[in-house]
């Protein structure tokens, strides 16, 4: 697979100061055949400082959930490929991934910081050197991310500053779903929940976007903020959890929150029961952005969201691979043994948002919770990110926290799923 066309991986010395935006009419012009964008043609240097400092941070936000804004089109389960994102070259590129016998992506949360640049940055940076790869079948075709894009309350002035400028040397597709932090409103607040990820992430078609000041990284075409990614080897059914920050909720929860209704237990029930009719053999992946599970100090579980996200797959026939999450700001490796199979539930909220979270105790890993659960691994110290590898036969996560530096390739966590058997290799 050839490495993406859309700019550079490594920094260089720029004319403009600390990573500023090069005049809005390249913008324009750069995007205006229709086709995705995804870096700066010039790599820059980070900033040091935000152009837009975050204000609200100790605002309150509005109790309650916020309502979930319906997919383009209404579809039970709304549907995005990978080579949908990629534009006119989408089929080739998938053609190569196919070829090469594998897919490589990057996976995390929490990225969005309220204080500054620099823990951000760190992460970015780290993601970036692996466009330098020996082999371009080890290249990341895409970062999909789970969620907590912008801090505080995710409104599109912060954009530029919590997402455009970190990932401006990013050369590949980001997408993925929003946090709780993406959707919060506050009372005032001019905003409507998600209007800035729904802005940056849900467009009809890649356009420049009226937060990115001028940097070329055109808007996501995601159909919703639940859907299913399709890609070679692997298919995403993300999640969203809305807006508390305790507990993730993503129904009704049996009457307890009115504002919500059934649309993301049907689609999860819709997807599974699809790659249970078509036999499908690739790897399985759920990304919601609260946890069902975590030892994080700043937040717990979602226990009622784990029982939704069960009765869908005790009703489709089919359990995932993986679950991947956010929002507890550190890193996690469980292993869930449930009817026969070992799933991991990855945490991964360490993306770059200040200050990480501690465990609420020190556990020698791996730590058996119960008969069916074992935290096998944590980092509460690093930012990082993960590094996903999925073959026709197995699927690998890898965690690669970014005080290794850019010349570290070899992972401080990692597993590998079979994915025929959903065991653990």
């Amino acid at each position: 697979m050839p490495k993406p066309q859309h700019g550079s991986s490594k920094k260089t010395a720029a004319t403009n100061p600390e990573g500023t935006a090069p005049p809005t009419q390249g913008n324009a012009a750069s995007s205006s055949n229709g086709e995705p964008v995804f870096a700066q043609p010039t790599p820059s240097p980070d900033p040091t400082s935000f152009k837009n400092p975050v204000t609200d941070a100790q605002d309150k936000d509005t109790p309650g959930v916020q309502p979930v804004p319906q997919p383009t089109g209404g579809a039970a389960e709304p549907i995005l490929t990978l080579a949908q994102v990629y534009g006119s070259t989408g089929a080739t590129i998938t053609q190569q991934i196919q070829s090469a016998g594998q897919i490589v992506f990057h996976s995390v949360g929490d990225t969005g910081s309220d204080v500054g640049p620099a823990t951000q940055s760190l992460v970015a940076d780290k993601m970036v050197t692996d466009f330098d790869e020996e082999s371009a079948a080890d290249v990341p075709s895409f970062f999909y991310h789970l969620g907590d894009v912008v801090y505080y309350f995710g409104e599109s002035e912060y954009y530029y500053d919590q997402f455009f400028e970190p990932y401006r040397n990013y050369a590949a597709p980001i997408l993925g779903i929003p946090g709780n932090h993406d959707g919060i409103v506050y009372p005032g607040d001019a905003e409507a929940t998600l209007k800035g990820y729904l802005t940056n992430f849900c467009s009809a078609a890649p356009a420049p976007s009226p937060d990115a000041g001028g940097l070329l990284r055109t808007t996501m075409i995601q159909p919703g903020v639940y859907y299913t990614f399709d890609a070679p080897f692997v298919r995403i059914l993300g999640l969203y959890s809305n807006v508390l920050e305790d507990p993730g909720v993503i129904s009704d929860q049996s009457g307890t929150y009115s504002t919500l209704d059934q649309r993301q237990i049907t689609f999860l029930t819709t997807a599974l029961s699809r790659i249970k009719s078509e036999n499908y053999a690739g790897a399985v992946v759920i990304a919601v952005h609260h946890p069902p599970y975590t030892g994080g100090s700043t937040h717990g579980g979602s226990p009622l969201m784990l029982q939704d996200i069960d009765s869908a797959c005790t009703t489709a026939g089919v359990w995932p691979h993986a679950v991947l999450s956010g929002h507890s700001h550190n890193y996690q490796r469980f292993t869930r043994s449930i009817n026969g199979y070992q799933i991991p539930y990855v945490v991964a909220g360490c993306g770059g948002h200040s200050p990480l979270s501690t465990m609420r105790t020190t556990l020698r890993t791996p730590y058996p919770i119960d008969s069916t659960l074992t935290l096998e691994s944590y980092d509460d110290t690093d930012y990082g990110y993960l590094r996903i590898v999925v073959t026709a036969t197995t699927m690998t996560i890898e965690f690669h926290p970014e005080s290794d530096g850019g010349t570290t390739k070899t992972p401080d966590d990692t597993v590998t799923i079979n994915l025929a058997a959903r065991t653990i290799s």
